[in-house]
């Protein structure tokens, strides 16, 4: 890479950098996040509303014992209710679920409810979360938010008192926290941060809770939905066909006219215990939604394809590859933009309680996840769709 081009490539490359780093949202901070002396000033507020935790759960027999135990040990002092929804599973989840609030004591507070058969033009998980919902609404009493939450997240003992705390004193409709993912492995370690990285990226999270920006998203292993938005957008059946229902939820609530309250952030203290050990699996799950992600387009499968080259290649290309012809003016532009990367990318690895040496892998771990999106859009066409736990999706011709 030398020459004019050369040249041209590589300040393209460092204006986007310097670009991402100072104008859009500081994604890169990490610094949404529950504040815990929220809950000491939400204490006095009396009554406390109502919650229902609503979790789809398809074979999760090995995770429950230690999830939905999670959410039985709630310091939360107000109502709890807790609607697990069996979306046909096959291992015992159902009676896990029940021996599991046996043994805490709390059987009165947890109702299994086995799925109706899946119809056309749902997910399975949205399904069940539809089915959890509706029998939310009759309960006594009546739940003013409703937790939709992951069978495998384990909540810390006082998530849901932060979360209901951060909805009422900012009067928000939507509060969502993106958990720490499991990240023992060495290929969790070099690709589960990135991914989270690349998350923010796409959604700044200081601009999804801007409440003058369009930007929305959320995650959807830990969201705490406030009952009356959920029924002015129509419910779950307004994102029944979405594969990524987190920041479709978020969307529709966030609304058009942005009148919706949300809010995104981070914590370390409730976290995901999914295993990704091995490679395919953590390539499965990016695949699943890489490529609904770009809206089925192949245009911006190509625009993606360019820009990840230009944003995560370039710089060490451009390094290395002036130094070895001499071109210093190419080789400090990318060494300067591959150091603006790697500083991006640390507050992401401290979260993650990583070595900042991590950070110089990031132009490698991008590749993967390009080629990881490429095989997403090569699995659409193939019409395989987003498959998960058995099922396949096809979006454009409903669920299989």
């Amino acid at each position: 890479m030398t020459g004019v081009i050369g040249l041209t490539v590589s300040l393209i490359s460092l204006g986007i950098w310097v670009g991402l780093f100072l104008v859009w949202g500081q994604f890169w901070r990490c610094d949404q996040r529950l504040d815990d002396r929220i809950v000491s000033s939400a204490q006095t507020e009396t009554p406390l509303p109502a919650i229902c935790a609503v979790i789809p759960a398809r074979n999760e027999a090995d995770l429950l014992p230690t999830t939905l135990r999670s959410l039985l040990a709630q310091t939360y002092p107000g109502p709890l209710q807790i609607v697990l929804v069996d979306d046909h599973s096959t291992d015992g989840t159902a009676e896990v679920a029940r021996q599991t609030a046996v043994a805490l004591g709390q059987s009165e507070r947890l109702t299994v409810l086995p799925a109706e058969p899946l119809p056309p033009g749902w997910t399975g998980k949205l399904w069940a979360m539809e089915q959890g919902t509706r029998l939310a609404q009759t309960l006594s009493p009546v739940p003013a938010y409703l937790l939709l939450t992951d069978a495998d997240i384990q909540h810390d003992p006082g998530n849901l008192w932060q979360l209901v705390a951060k909805a009422q004193q900012d009067q928000l409709d939507l509060v969502s926290l993106m958990v720490r993912l499991r990240c023992q492995s060495n290929w969790e370690k070099l690709l589960i941060p990135a991914f989270i990285f690349f998350f923010q990226k796409l959604y700044p999270f200081p601009l999804v809770n801007r409440p003058n920006s369009p930007m929305a998203a959320a995650a959807g292993g830990c969201m705490l939905i406030r009952q009356a938005a959920l029924a002015k957008i129509g419910g779950i059946a307004a994102v029944r066909q979405a594969l990524i229902d987190d920041c479709a939820l978020a969307q529709a609530v966030k609304g058009q006219d942005r009148q919706g309250r949300i809010w995104l952030g981070l914590t370390q203290s409730t976290r995901s215990l999914r295993p990704y050990d091995t490679l395919d699996t953590i390539w499965d799950m990016v695949t699943r939604t890489a490529y609904t992600q770009l809206n089925y387009s192949a245009l911006l499968l190509v625009g993606t394809l360019i820009g990840m080259t230009l944003v995560y290649l370039v710089p060490p290309i451009a390094a290395i590859a002036g130094l070895l012809t001499g071109s210093w003016l190419i080789a400090l532009i990318g060494f300067v933009t591959w150091l603006l990367m790697g500083l991006a990318y640390l507050p992401t690895l401290r979260l993650y309680q990583l070595s900042p040496l991590w950070a110089f892998s990031l132009p490698a771990i991008a590749v993967l996840y390009t080629l990881m999106t490429l095989d997403s859009a090569m699995r659409h066409w193939r019409g395989q769709g987003g498959g998960w736990k058995g099922r396949t999706y096809d979006i454009s011709a409903g669920s299989k």
